[in-house]
């Protein structure tokens, strides 16, 4: 979620263009976010979890898949905390080189505000899901029937996920809604004990160790 200006977008649906939203809402002339064009890097998907200081302090949630970074903003982030059901609004997809965005967005911009890389690495979705054997349905199609089980493979954030839609929008996705939970697994206790979610006001970036404080005091990305 980027600002007070943002419109929900329904996540998961086949779009055309699936940037438009994203493009239409920012001047390329004015904000060091990238427009697009990076091509995927192979191997696993790849997700990215970045803390975005703007009218709202808040966490985006970010997976690969059909060449964009399907986005939801968190505002308690995501937890290791099994108990923990965190709300996760759909916002429009991302170009996948926004996994390496961190920087400032600048004033008067949509979202402006500071934003760090808190934790990255790789995904896999869960096998089943209605078909068949043992491979996994797309992403996509796991989004748009409302539900997506995967594990991540995060310097921060590891083992089993899950989103779930529980309330739907309108047309243009306004209104939706998603839980992302932890799974409980054999270490939940372990989870628990390490506190859910960090302060993002004190939380660091996974590449570069600053915090959205230090980020924005520098201006500029790294």
């Amino acid at each position: 979620m980027n600002g007070k200006r943002a419109r929900r977008k329904a996540t998961g649906g086949g779009k055309d263009r699936p940037l438009t939203e994203y493009h239409r809402k920012r001047d390329f002339s004015r904000t060091a976010e990238p427009s697009g064009g990076a091509a995927g890097r192979g191997g696993e998907p790849r997700f990215v979890v970045q803390i975005h200081d703007a009218s709202r302090m808040h966490f985006d949630f970010r997976l690969e898949a059909d060449g964009v970074l399907k986005s939801w903003a968190v505002p308690k982030g995501p937890s290791t905390d099994p108990s923990d059901k965190r709300l996760a609004m759909p916002t429009e997809d991302h170009p996948l080189d926004y996994r390496d965005f961190e920087g400032v967005i600048a004033e008067g911009e949509y979202g402006a505000g500071s934003v760090i890389i808190w934790d990255e690495g790789t995904y896999r979705p869960d096998p089943g899901g209605g078909r068949a054997g043992d491979e996994p349905v797309p992403v996509a199609e796991s989004l748009r029937r409302g539900h997506l089980s995967f594990r991540l493979n995060g310097a921060k954030l590891r083992g089993g996920y899950a989103l779930t839609r529980f309330r739907d929008g309108d047309a243009a996705g306004r209104g939706e809604a998603w839980l992302l939970v932890k799974r409980g697994e054999g270490g939940a206790a372990r989870e628990r004990a390490r506190g859910g979610t960090p302060d993002p006001t004190r939380a660091r970036s996974t590449r570069t160790g600053r915090t959205v404080g230090q980020v924005a005091a520098d201006g500029r990305p790294e």
